[in-house]
């Protein structure tokens, strides 16, 4: 399955490779290929989003017995580890390809900057429909934005990051 991914991970790589030129006097290689794999995944949690807070929870409270979700929670709560998962998996093979850190310790270090984001998103959210009453799909497209910013530092410099020696545990 890694072999698959590897393949896949450089196959996407060459596509955005191909689009970098014009940009190449702007940004890194690497920042480019964060930005288009991000671009690519948030896109694709905004339509997941949707369709979940629409036509699966269709905008009804969500009653699981010891506590009740508002739809636009509900919705997060399930869109978030599918695009958890897509979202490690752009960032490992597409766009971080060189750090030697672990899998298993991306996976983990991943996992905590994405619970940060869903804390991030659970309160913004909560902020922006219940409080401040915009709708749910625009609040969670401001709230991405401010995840995105946080979530490249802490990506780049924690997560993915590339030393020249060993990593000291």
């Amino acid at each position: 399955m890694r072999k698959l991914f590897i393949i896949t991970g450089k196959f996407i790589g060459g596509i955005i490779d191909y689009f970098y030129p014009p940009f190449e006097k702007f940004f890194s290689l690497q920042f480019f290929r964060y930005g288009v794999s991000g671009v690519a995944n948030v896109v694709f949690d905004w339509v997941l989003y949707f369709v979940t807070y629409n036509f699966v929870i269709q905008k009804q409270l969500v009653h699981l017995g010891f506590v009740t979700l508002s739809p636009h929670i509900a919705s997060l709560l399930v869109t978030f580890p599918i695009t958890l998962f897509t979202g490690f998996l752009l960032q490992k093979y597409v766009t971080f390809t060189d750090s030697k850190v672990r899998g298993v310790d991306q996976l983990m270090r991943y996992m905590s900057v994405v619970g940060a984001n869903l804390l991030i998103n659970y309160f913004g959210l909560k902020l922006f429909v219940d409080v401040l009453r915009f709708y749910p799909t625009p609040s969670k497209m401001i709230i991405t934005v401010v995840t995105a910013i946080i979530s490249y530092v802490l990506q780049k410099k924690f997560t993915f990051r590339i030393k020249d020696e060993p990593e000291q545990e």
